[in-house]
């Protein structure tokens, strides 16, 4: 205690003697001195833990975003007949359909198509109509094969011959003349736009895109997309059609959707 207080008279005999001269004056500085260090030394510390904690921060996040770019890159890059890969996770599921499981097969349908009961083909197992205009529609029929593969059928065009019935039929037998690019007593003709093969997942499909024409110009003319296989000894077919005046209309995303989604699995 003794001590303690000698400090303290020292300190204010100090004090005294710094108001009374000048060279107390440098006493004073030398204080400012003592104390600024101090000052210093905590501003230091205190951004040393504010530094600390940022890398804390940094480092965490760093860590979960980690995580999920593993998690992505597991994730299989899947993809349904017809659609692109999706790299980043699940397959793609297109928009404005409904997908459809059928007995050994999958088709994606318009969402704004409605069932149908008639049954236009042998072996049809689904039919879907447009709501607005029953042109627009779509089936899937299974027969037995008369091959073991599509590709025995020959070239996708022969194949078109045997079924031809899918395009429709010249209801008149009267005799006309070769004109609008019509032959001789025809009042109705059939363009191949598109035909080829298609291999998925080791099973080949024969897939042809045609445009059929009557005379009398009804909806001037019809895109008819035609999709086939063979499966344990089935044909599975494919047909979905739209009027060519409702193709350009908004018809051609919703015809070739179904088409490409066509999968026997």
């Amino acid at each position: 205690m003794a001590c303690t207080m000698s400090s303290a008279g020292l300190a204010m005999s100090s004090l005294a003697s710094s108001k009374s001269s000048i060279s107390g004056a440098a006493l004073t500085s030398s204080r400012v001195a003592v104390v600024a260090p101090v000052k210093a030394s905590f501003v230091v510390k205190a951004s040393a833990e504010s530094s600390n904690e940022t890398v804390s921060r940094r480092a965490a996040l760093a860590l979960v975003a980690g995580i999920v770019a593993a998690g992505s890159r597991i994730a299989p890059a899947n993809a349904a007949y017809g659609e692109s890969a999706n790299v980043f996770g699940a397959p793609k599921k297109q928009t404005g359909f409904n997908t459809y499981v059928g007995d050994g097969f999958t088709v994606d349908i318009p969402s704004k198509w409605n069932p149908s009961k008639e049954k236009e083909f042998p072996g049809t197992v689904l039919r879907y109509e447009d709501n607005f205009d029953a042109t627009n529609n779509m089936f899937v029929s299974i027969t037995p094969a008369a091959k073991g593969s599509i590709t025995d059928y020959g070239p996708p065009e022969k194949f078109l011959d045997e079924v031809s019935f899918l395009l429709g039929k010249q209801s008149y037998a009267g005799k006309t003349a070769s004109e609008g690019g019509f032959l001789n007593n025809a009042v109705a003709t059939a363009s191949v736009l598109d035909a080829g093969v298609v291999t998925v997942n080791g099973r080949p499909y024969y897939k042809l895109s045609v445009l059929t024409r009557t005379a009398d110009g009804d909806e001037g003319g019809k895109h008819q997309l035609i999709a086939a296989t063979v499966k344990n000894g089935n044909l599975y077919l494919f047909k979905t059609q739209a009027g060519d005046k409702r193709w350009f209309k908004g018809a051609k995303k919703l015809v070739e959707g179904a088409w490409n989604s066509f999968n026997v699995a």
